[in-house]
């Protein structure tokens, strides 16, 4: 599954999503303090680009990257409840990310906000294109601390299927959450220096300390020392005195589960707001696994599809070769993946690869014929016409045996 990354920030859905197996070969963003965060951790490229030009990104998705998937987070500052509760011009991002994914139509997109963006009236307009695009939707709200991230952090989901029904996966996300959320200690173990430490609140009606034995709060864009006048709250976990740590960039970072290696740079100030910017990478990494175990699934639907429309075509119908035909699919897609819908350049794109030309020449030709095949009957049918199945076949697929 190749990817493209929209409003990429520091990288924690492409880091997630390339964990998961995706091959995010490209994203986009228009913060330099991102950008070169993001470079220092990737090796495709980032483009710098404002995302509102729908038709510029557009036309380069579609010419150079061909992307099955698009995935990305437009900025939810206008719908975060941590500031201003009305919607303003970032929120059109929104709906220039429906914009985009509706004229590149992958097969499958990922779009992540704040919670309460699903109620937003920009979040209305994006999810009206995504359906008059033909996308079946599964929208979801989940809690980083149950999908392997020890934060207590809601984000909204709206994963996308090209040409499939709403809820098209049969288990959803929700029903996948570990059954107690993920405290840091869990995530840390005895590693993280104290049992109590300090994430200053948005103002003295709430908490300020917190317990390693609990999901950490939400980290957010800023991170203030442990003040002299801290009045202290009851539902602090510990007494503010010597033993309550003041939490560092690094422990930020790595609640927030980017890898320890993960190369931050730039001043602290935007180090701090990449961090609390972001999207927890297991969480990212969970969503991605989600997707791809839906891919793989239809794939193997599509090659017992495979198997029917090559039964109808064999002169002999043994069984045995058809399935050879399977088999050399696999194959071939294992050496070189096929795209959601092949054409002939997956011909090209094979025979190029190393692994393919390591082959003996009766191997690389069994391949090569196993895949043309494929592509033909994975070529999408004109709206109005035959079943894949009823199609008349190509006289280079009347005998199938291989």
């Amino acid at each position: 599954m190749r990817a493209v990354d929209l409003f990429a920030g520091c990288g924690g859905l492409s880091r997630g999503f390339a964990d998961a197996g995706v091959d995010v070969v490209a994203a986009f963003e228009n913060w330099d303090p991102a950008i070169a965060t993001y470079r220092q951790n990737f090796d495709h490229p980032i483009f710098k680009m404002d995302l509102s030009d729908v038709e510029g990104v557009s036309s380069l998705l579609k010419s150079d990257f061909a992307p099955d998937m698009i995935i990305g987070g437009p900025p939810c500052q206008d719908f975060s409840s941590a500031g201003k509760r009305i919607e303003q011009g970032r929120a059109d991002l929104t709906v220039a990310f429906s914009q985009i994914v509706s004229k590149v139509r992958p097969a499958y997109f990922v779009m992540e906000n704040v919670e309460r963006a699903r109620g937003s009236a920009a979040y209305q307009d994006a999810r009206a294109n995504f359906k008059e695009a033909g996308y079946g939707l599964i929208e979801t709200v989940l809690d980083a601390s149950f999908y392997g991230a020890p934060q207590k952090r809601k984000r909204f989901f709206c994963i996308g299927r090209l040409g499939a029904e709403d809820s098209f996966v049969s288990v959803p996300p929700e029903a996948l959450a570990s059954t107690k959320p993920m405290t840091v200690r869990d995530y840390f173990g005895e590693s993280f220096g104290g049992d109590h430490y300090y994430r200053h609140p948005r103002n003295y009606s709430r908490r300020a300390v917190f317990s390693i034995d609990e999901p950490a709060p939400t980290m957010r864009g800023v991170n203030r020392p442990i003040p002299g006048g801290y009045p202290g709250h009851s539902g602090d976990s510990h007494e503010l005195d010597g033993s309550v740590m003041a939490i560092t960039t690094e422990q930020r970072a790595r609640i927030q589960t980017f890898p320890s290696s993960f190369i931050w740079e730039g001043p602290k100030t935007h180090v701090e707001q990449l961090i609390g910017n972001a999207v927890p990478v297991k969480l990212a990494e969970f969503i991605g696994r989600y997707v791809m175990d839906h891919a793989r699934s239809q794939h193997e639907n599509s090659l017992d599809e495979f198997l029917v429309w090559l039964e109808a075509r064999s002169a002999d119908g043994h069984s045995r070769s058809l399935n050879d035909v399977v088999s050399r699919v696999r194959r071939a897609n294992q050496l070189q993946p096929f795209p959601e819908y092949p054409d002939l350049q997956y011909l090209v794109d094979l025979a190029a690869g190393v692994g393919f030309q390591e082959l003996v020449p009766a191997v690389r030709s069994q391949l090569r014929r196993a895949a043309k095949l494929y592509v033909e009957f994975m070529t999408p049918i004109p709206s109005g016409g035959e079943s894949k199945l009823s199609r008349p076949a190509t006289p280079e697929s009347k005998n199938v045996v291989v």
